[in-house]
């Protein structure tokens, strides 16, 4: 497959990189610094140099030609402004979709949150809310996209520890859970759940939570 990935530089795209390039795949990395190509042609891939907050569709569908599948896990940053949150959040998340749309590309795979629904929550800070309420935005405008086969992934909090191929996957549903929960995982695991769900059709429309578990990840997406 041909695989593109918004955000390619991410810790968990760079980690997908590496599995999908081991195994033969073809995969493009979509980043906004040039300095950063480096690091996915070590990881296996090939880069392309692209601002998602200034691109227009057709810049994206042009890199998007030829692909199988789209992956979406670009993000604003820890330390970013509303009004970034709201143009890398969100509206990157419609201009990587209307690119798949126009270059013929399907599938579409999103990386969300967990906590996409909990914005309002008492002890959430500003900041995170703010992230949370363009995370839940994106994933509206994502369920209204009947011409794309996406599937939505809700990670936990995500840690740099060594995955080990087992993890705790729930069906998700639309509203979003209630209630922050703060369960981890290795951004490894969540970048082996994502290469599995391209490998299955069957999963799209569908909403998952991933989370630190005993499951192998194959038996947890088709048990």
């Amino acid at each position: 497959m041909k695989i593109v990935i918004a955000g390619g530089h991410g810790q968990v795209a760079l980690r997908l990189t590496r599995i999908l390039a081991g195994r033969g795949d073809s995969v493009v990395g979509i980043v906004r610094d040039p300095g950063h190509v480096d690091d996915i042609e070590r990881a296996g891939g090939e880069g392309a140099v692209l601002d998602l907050e200034q691109a227009t569709v057709d810049e994206v569908a042009a890199v998007l030609a030829g692909a199988d599948a789209a992956v979406f896990s670009a993000g604003s940053g820890s330390n970013a402004t509303p009004e970034r949150r709201d143009r890398m959040d969100r509206a990157a998340v419609v201009l990587v979709m209307d690119a798949a749309e126009q270059a013929g590309v399907r599938r579409f795979l999103h990386v969300s949150s967990i906590n996409v629904g909990s914005a309002d929550d008492s002890g959430i800070g500003d900041g995170y809310a703010t992230y949370l309420r363009a995370k839940r935005a994106a994933e509206e405008h994502i369920f209204a996209r009947d011409e794309l086969d996406w599937t939505v992934l809700r990670p936990g909090v995500l840690t740099d520890d060594d995955g080990d191929g087992t993890v705790e996957l729930t069906a998700g549903d639309r509203v979003g859970p209630k209630g922050a929960r703060f369960d981890r995982v290795a951004r490894e695991d969540v970048a082996a759940v994502l290469a599995a769900l391209l490998d299955r059709p069957g999963t799209a429309g569908r909403i998952y939570v991933v989370v630190g578990g005993e499951t192998p990840i194959a038996k947890a997406i088709d048990g």
